[in-house]
């Protein structure tokens, strides 16, 4: 069986996604933009770390490549999400039906990733690039979320 550490972790971001998600719903509308903003952040760290981790390997494997570029598309719609929100004052009705639209797509995303995407993965890669995109994704990730805290959605990244 594979180092299943990369699924580990990301299975552990889309843990803290979930929650942050519920926070925000459950939210006052003057905590709402604090808490958004600290999803948007780590969603987008968690992405990018993701795409240059596990989403380039399964593009260089014609068995997985579908489902990677599927799940990026997906993280661009999000991203898109997160670009017309940031302009909406918090405390809006068009604000929380933006968010619950983002919400749903999100969270069918991270669930498509951890029910399909993942376990083929698993079962494609071998156990020693699984173990190796652990340790990428874990590099990754702290560079992401500096980043992301410098830059709004649109922004074009460096």
């Amino acid at each position: 069986m594979a180092d299943a550490r990369i699924f580990a972790d990301l299975k552990q971001d889309h843990d803290l996604h979930r929650k942050l998600l519920k926070d925000i719903d459950a939210a006052d509308e003057g905590q709402r933009a604090d808490l958004f903003e600290q999803f948007r952040v780590e969603v987008t760290a968690h992405a990018a770390a993701e795409e240059e981790s596990l989403y380039a390997t399964m593009l260089a494997n014609p068995e997985l490549r579908d489902e990677a570029r599927h799940s990026v598309s997906e993280h661009k719609e999000i991203d898109d999400f997160f670009e017309e929100m940031v302009e909406l004052d918090p405390a809006t009705s068009e604000w929380k039906e933006k968010f619950d639209a983002m919400r749903h797509r999100y969270e069918h995303h991270i669930d498509e990733e951890e029910e399909e995407m993942f376990p083929e993965a698993a079962k494609d890669l071998p156990d020693d690039e699984v173990a190796r995109l652990a340790k990428v994704f874990e590099a990754r990730k702290p560079k992401e979320l500096e980043l992301a805290e410098q830059t709004q959605p649109g922004d074009e990244r460096e």
